[in-house]
């Protein structure tokens, strides 16, 4: 089964969907907000006199953060033209992306709304979604003006090739992969991330901006315990099964999670190996795990919850429905064992980038 057709957040608001467990995803934004007010003033104020400002959000889900970068783009927008006394605001063109398996449904019951409260506040709005993998092109030529992704650029378009049943009972990069399930993974992102830079610059117009957050790593190890450590406890969820008799071992040893998890020098590599980028900023920033929860005594329950919510539909396309209650019970479990004996924390990586000027477009 193709990663795109299985790919996508739980849908819907209940227990165990993505939009009631998307809490340390809205924490993350938030954290990440003056680097985006930065690349929004900078791109409004060389834009001018723009009268159509397009912004996409590229993998962005549903439920509550679905919209909140594009409402904030527009709000930072008009703060900024009242500030430097322009006359009339802009129009809006918000492009929301992600996998066709995304809950579209629920982001768009709830636009009429939004976009009244947009119109009265601040002026016209106009949303569209856009289903389909950013690793290729979404946009006419130079048509964005900015573009935004935040925890979506670590998941891979595919399971690296080779990996196979090489790695065992690891479900990612860990200390015992062999190297070439480790050197698989990151030619994985290499081709994955040029790719989606190449297609994002011949869609920003020059001088457009970009802000990208993943989930990242500090450390250049790329199995240390901040890049995998999250899937190396849900590994251990499923060995249990295994023992059990729940799982039969030839399926886990042949699943594999499609991410890669980069630390800010893969990032900085990869943009100026495609060379039609300014780095603006590059940093890294560290959130608990227990950010998870809005109770943080509910320790790994909390984060299995929202662990679920992400990856579950991964799982059942492999292992199938009848076993995920009991194996997020065991992750819950696992968690908050580890949890209550040592600091856990996800890396942020975020890198906000300029669309450089095209040779001999100057004049155009």
């Amino acid at each position: 089964m193709e990663v795109s057709e299985v790919l996508h957040m739980n849908g819907g608001h209940g227990d165990s969907g993505y939009a009631s467990n998307s809490l340390i995803q809205g924490k993350v934004i938030s954290m990440t907000k003056e680097v985006r007010e930065e690349a929004i003033t900078s791109m409004y104020c060389n834009m001018f006199p723009a009268t159509t400002i397009c912004v996409a959000e590229l993998g962005c889900s549903s439920g509550p953060n679905a919209l909140l970068v594009a409402t904030e783009v527009m709000r930072t927008v008009e703060k900024i033209r009242r500030k430097l006394g322009r006359q009339s605001s802009p129009e809006f063109q918000i492009y929301l992306n992600d996998l066709p398996g995304n809950d579209f449904n629920s982001i768009f019951q709830s636009l009429p709304r939004v976009v009244q409260e947009l119109k009265e506040e601040i002026g016209p709005c106009f949303f569209a979604g856009v289903p389909a993998s950013f690793y290729g092109r979404l946009f006419p030529t130079m048509s964005m003006h900015f573009v935004h992704s935040s925890y979506s650029l670590m998941w891979s378009s595919q399971v690296p090739k080779g990996v196979g049943n090489l790695n065992k009972e690891n479900i990612y990069m860990a200390s015992t992969s062999p190297p070439s399930v480790i050197q698989a993974y990151y030619e994985q992102f290499q081709k994955d991330f040029s790719i989606f830079l190449r297609c994002r610059s011949e869609e920003l117009v020059d001088g457009g901006r970009m802000v990208l957050t993943f989930l990242g790593r500090a450390s250049d190890d790329p199995t240390s315990k901040e890049g995998g450590h999250i899937w190396h406890l849900l590994a251990i969820a499923l060995e249990q099964m295994v023992s059990e008799g729940l799982i039969a071992k030839e399926k886990l040893y042949s699943f594999n999670i499609p991410q890669y998890i980069p630390s800010p020098l893969e990032v900085k590599k990869e943009v100026e190996k495609e060379g039609s980028y300014t780095i603006n900023r590059l940093g890294a920033s560290e959130i608990n795990w227990a950010a998870c929860g809005e109770n943080n005594n509910e320790g790994g329950y909390s984060v299995a919850k929202c662990m679920r919510s992400v990856v579950e539909p991964l799982l059942i396309g492999h292992f199938g429905e009848a076993v995920m209650d009991i194996l997020f019970r065991k992750y819950g479990e696992v968690l908050n064992d580890r949890m209550s004996k040592e600091e856990t924390k996800f890396v942020n990586v975020t890198i906000s980038v300029t669309r450089r000027e095209r040779k001999g477009m100057k004049d155009v």
